[in-house]
């Protein structure tokens, strides 16, 4: 295998990875007003990843890196042309953050309610523009002969990735709902796994609906057959959140996701970013990526450090893996 092939796949895991992991914390975000009836609740949702939150942006960070190092050509066509984009993605990110660490720094309801609400705003945007950017990134943008993103901003809201960034919504609502039912006891995951079930049956026919419009408009085998393969671990959930199966219904959604992720990679490959105006000005795996030293270097880094990160991160998990009550949390 090329290097370049190697780094785009390794690449589409860390991707995969924040997705599973980051997914669950925007919908447990998004859902906080509707789960969070008073205070103790609300301290209860987000005490669900009190622990992890941060941990799970780490996926982001090396994502962005590693596409920074193993394809700089891809990542300054993307960051220029999705400034804008991506710098709410940031915004949001930093604000929530803050959120989760002041809102207990008070105890005026007013002080907190605030706090509360960037929690909701702040995972709302991410968990549609995400999906937005990928979207685009998938159907294709504006690039000249120089590869620089040559369209608007208007230019990113078409109706694909539009129905993109409300496919992602959906799906890590879906995948909130369903930690807080495997994370939680007594009323609140009786109101979660109710949810849960509730969101996906909504979340099937707008997934399925941008996996049809993907399969359509790109006819990659391996893709369709991806799609197909996380359509039905999206299916399934719907029966495992009715039976309050917990754990198997968040291993249906977070195969969901993660398959997903891979149909999108294998169907952009060995495209990064496609160009919409000339396919030859198109970014792909061999004309963004950096030098062979370079990607050589970066290989033998991440075989000795990414078993570290993933088995410490999979042992915070453990550490953190007991259902929170009510009762756990003070007055």
């Amino acid at each position: 295998m090329e290097l370049t092939t190697f780094w785009f796949l390794l690449i589409g895991v860390l991707w995969a990875g924040y997705f599973l992991l980051e997914g669950f914390d925007f919908g447990v975000g998004i859902l906080l007003p509707v789960v969070g009836v008073d205070d103790r609740s609300r301290r209860l949702a987000i005490n669900t990843i009190g622990p992890v939150w941060d941990g799970n942006e780490v996926w982001l960070l090396v994502a962005g890196g590693a596409t920074f190092a193993a394809f700089p050509e891809w990542y300054a066509t993307l960051f220029s042309g999705f400034f804008l984009p991506l710098l709410l993605i940031l915004v949001a990110l930093i604000v929530r953050g803050l959120a989760f660490e002041y809102r207990g720094k008070r105890d005026g309801v007013v002080w907190r309610r605030r706090w509360d609400t960037s929690i909701f705003v702040c995972s709302l945007v991410p968990a549609i523009l995400w999906g937005v950017a990928f979207g685009n990134i998938l159907r294709g943008v504006e690039l000249d002969a120089q590869h620089e993103y040559v369209g608007g901003f208007f230019n990113l809201l078409n109706p694909y990735a539009l129905l993109g960034g409300l496919t992602t919504l959906v799906l890590f609502t879906l995948h909130g709902a369903v930690f807080l039912a495997l994370k939680t006891d007594g009323p609140m995951r009786e109101h979660a796994g109710r949810l849960a079930a509730r969101l996906a049956l909504l979340a099937v026919p707008v997934a399925a609906a941008f996996l049809i419009w993907t399969a359509i408009t790109h006819r990659d085998g391996w893709g369709i057959a991806l799609s197909a393969v996380a359509a039905a671990t999206l299916v399934a959930a719907i029966p495992l959140t009715r039976a309050r199966r917990e754990g198997w219904a968040f291993t249906a959604t977070g195969a969901t996701l993660l398959i997903a992720v891979a149909a999108l990679f294998v169907t952009l490959f060995p495209d990064v970013m496609p160009s919409t105006v000339d396919p030859a000005y198109s970014l792909t795996v061999h004309n963004a990526s950096s030098t062979p030293y370079t990607l050589k270097v970066m290989s033998w880094v991440a075989v000795c450090f990414t078993p570290i990160v993933l088995l410490y991160q999979g042992w915070t998990y453990w550490v953190f893996r007991k259902r929170l009550k009510l009762s756990d949390i003070p007055a």
